[in-house]
This record gives C-alpha cells, sequence and structure tokens, in this order.
C-alpha cells in the first residue's frame, strides 16, 4: 500500500503526466507535489483545484440519483478538466477519517491517455496509505 510520495511517483509514469499532487479540498493545502505544477506554482495549483473540488463535493447536485445523503465518502468520484492542451483529472480519496482529500493529475493532452488515467487514479486512491 503506497504513501502519498509513491502513490505520486507511480501516477507520474502515466503517458503524458507533467504533474501530480495530493490535495486537502477543504484547506487548498498540497500535503504532497511530484512534477511540474500548472501556472509553475504548486501552492496556488492546490488551491485553485480544491476550490473545483469543493464545490462538486460540497453540492449534492453532482451527487448520484440514488444518494441518500450519506457522509461517508464524497458524493463525486472525479472531476476532469480539460483544455487546449491538457487534461487535469481530480480523483477523490476516500479515508476512514474525513475523505477530504483528492488526487490531482496533469496530463498534456497529446501524450495522455485521459482513460488510462482516470482507472489509474482510481487504483492509487483505493491504495493509498494516509497517516
Amino acid at each position: 500500500m503506497p504513501g502519498i510520495d509513491e502513490c505520486l511517483l507511480e501516477a507520474m509514469q502515466l503517458p503524458g503526466a507533467r504533474g501530480a499532487a495530493l490535495v486537502d479540498w477543504t484547506s487548498g493545502l498540497a500535503l504532497g507535489t511530484v512534477g511540474e505544477a500548472p501556472g509553475g506554482d504548486p501552492e496556488a495549483s492546490a488551491a485553485e483545484a480544491a476550490e473545483l473540488a469543493r464545490l462538486a463535493a460540497e453540492h449534492r447536485a453532482f451527487a448520484p440519483a440514488e444518494d441518500a445523503g450519506t457522509e461517508t465518502e464524497p458524493p463525486v468520484e472525479d472531476l476532469i478538466l480539460s483544455n487546449r492542451d491538457s487534461y487535469h483529472v481530480l480523483r477523490f480519496v476516500w479515508t476512514s477519517f474525513d475523505s477530504s482529500v483528492f488526487l490531482h493529475l496533469w496530463l498534456g493532452r497529446e501524450e495522455g491517455n485521459l482513460a488510462l488515467a482516470r482507472i489509474r487514479l482510481g487504483e492509487l486512491a483505493g491504495r493509498l496509505v494516509l497517516g
């Protein structure tokens, strides 16, 4: 079971990976980063991605239809944002304490495989050991 550093290094093995981070979406703090950061500043990137993650996680409009309002895990599995040259995949990580973290993978659009990245981030999120 990988810790934060091992998880982020494994994410960087994905084709087209430019950078990866584990971010707390309640505080906007990066718990770990590797590679490049969008905009060049890993802390600013983490805070900005956390705003997007918080929006999706806290609003029930994005929850599954059959969700009865459980608070055991975030209502969203992941978010995918695309622009002209890259993809940003934010994968929520379920934890036993508060589930307020997500993996942020920045992929180059030309080299990246979005489907593979989504699958692998899900696997990483399931194996990640925090604490």
